[in-house]
């Protein structure tokens, strides 16, 4: 198992975590450069064509919030963009998440589970297509996504959130075409039934022997090196 700052180096001299490894997940803030939200995972899969994590249930995580700690889902959406936060840690409570991305994707899809290991849904994530760097990989949530139930019907998510975002100016209306772009080209992946939604994800369990990442002190660091 690599720690943090490790990578193993795969034949064509691309840096690739082995599975195993602990990796963090995060996503910068909408209006600035600061990290607010990190999840430490374990990597799955790490290859040219698909990353893969698993988040773990009771993992340490960081999420925004409200200065005065009012969780953000319970801040009025027409002050929730507006207000001053901070940051706090919390545990991922529920069973955990299989994180799947592809390199240059603006989204990940996201895998949950009820108890007993029902499979529940994919849950498509519109984001900046993530930055790979020593200890993890680096995004910027696109607030608008989509769930997909197993019989493969879907629907959009947070389209509230995605509008005020846009008239509070967290976004232009050049990139909030570019959002609706990627949400209609994901579409499309999920009308065909393409990766990774046919690749079996759903029938995938972790590995009993794994424990659970812890999050480090300076989890917010800025990376010294980063790539696509």
């Amino acid at each position: 198992m690599t720690d943090l700052d490790g990578q193993t180096t795969a034949g064509g001299g691309a840096a690739r975590w082995a599975p195993g490894d602990h990796i963090l997940w995060r996503y910068r803030e909408n209006s600035g450069h600061r990290v607010h939200i990190c999840r430490p995972v374990t990597v799955v899969r790490d290859t040219e064509d698909l990353l893969a994590v698993w988040m773990a249930p009771g993992t340490e995580c960081v999420r925004p919030v409200i200065a005065d700690g009012t969780p953000l889902h319970h801040e009025p959406l027409a002050t929730r963009y507006t207000k001053p936060r901070t940051v706090r840690t919390g545990h991922w409570f529920g069973t955990g998440v299989l994180k799947l991305a592809r390199p240059g994707d603006p989204w990940s899809v996201w895998l949950f589970w009820d108890a007993g290991w029902k499979f529940k849904n994919w849950y498509v994530n519109l984001e900046e297509p993530r930055v790979r760097w020593a200890g993890g990989v680096d995004s910027e949530d696109h607030f608008l996504d989509i769930s997909v139930r197993p019989d493969r019907s879907w629907r959009w998510h947070d389209e509230d959130e995605f509008e005020q975002a846009r008239r509070v100016g967290l976004m232009d209306a050049g990139k909030a075409a570019d959002v609706r772009a990627a949400g209609r080209a994901a579409l499309d992946v999920i009308e065909t039934w393409g990766a990774p939604f046919s690749d079996g994800w759903q029938h995938w369990r972790p590995d009993p022997s794994w424990v659970v990442p812890s999050l480090p002190d300076d989890w917010d660091r800025t990376p010294a090196h980063v790539s696509s």
